[in-house]
């Protein structure tokens, strides 16, 4: 059974007149019918999972601040542009007023998307968090509660909120490396990162998200340069 299946049955198969099936009819007329890449884990199905666990961190302070929500109609609107947008919104807008297991719903994301996959959704928490310029402990509090239902460990963890909070060792949070390591293994620990967030990695989902994927594979080239900067390398 595909995740929009699955999460749909979890928060309701219908909200305020859009149905997780419309989403997904969308989805094929906007990519024409086309072969999908990868059988498991549909664009759908991740836009679905991004809806929900957006909800849950905009709700993490018992109120909806329009700054995070400007921020998902935003993301939605640059992945697929307005019509779609405004379609995934509508959904979104069901979901923010419903009660939802956390747990629940990212065993389900769990099981059928890979690790790539979620390491994009959690960059994609943090954005929202950062929306209003700060994200604020119980904002960070929610998204290190999907963190771990997902199965991503504390380093992955740290470099993706390395990417978002500027302290004085962020380059080196985003590698996943300490200050103290030696030129190479600053170079092995790049060469890593790469492998790890290349946006290839995220072909099954569609062009749009390999586009949002280029985001995190930037930042650690950004990091990789800053430290051969300071080092002199």
């Amino acid at each position: 059974m595909p995740i929009g299946a699955i999460i749909g049955f979890v928060v309701g198969s219908f909200i305020d007149g859009v149905s997780v099936d419309d989403l997904k009819e969308e989805e094929q007329e906007y990519r024409g019918h086309q072969h999908k890449r990868n059988k498991n884990v549909q664009s759908g199905d991740f836009e679905i999972s991004l809806l929900i666990l957006a909800s849950i961190v905009i709700k993490s302070d018992g109120k909806i601040d329009k700054r995070e929500l400007d921020y998902v109609r935003q993301y939605f609107v640059n992945l697929y542009g307005k019509t779609r947008a405004n379609s995934a919104f509508s959904l979104f807008n069901g979901i923010v007023k419903r009660e939802i297991s956390t747990r629940q719903v990212c065993l389900q994301i769990r099981q059928y998307m890979s690790h790539s996959s979620r390491l994009q959704l959690l960059h994609f928490l943090f954005g929202i968090a950062n929306a209003d310029g700060a994200i604020h402990a119980f904002e960070e509090e929610a998204i290190k509660k999907i963190a771990y239902y997902l199965y991503i460990n504390e380093h992955d963890y740290a470099s993706i909120k390395a990417m978002f909070i500027s302290e004085s060792e962020s380059s080196y949070k985003i590698l996943e490396i300490p200050k103290s390591s030696s030129d190479a293994e600053v170079k092995k620990a790049y060469r890593k990162m790469v492998k790890k967030y290349h946006p290839d990695k995220l072909i099954g989902l569609g062009d749009e998200h390999e586009k949002m994927g280029k985001q995190k594979f930037q930042k650690v080239q950004k990091a990789y340069d800053e430290i051969k900067r300071q080092r002199g390398m």
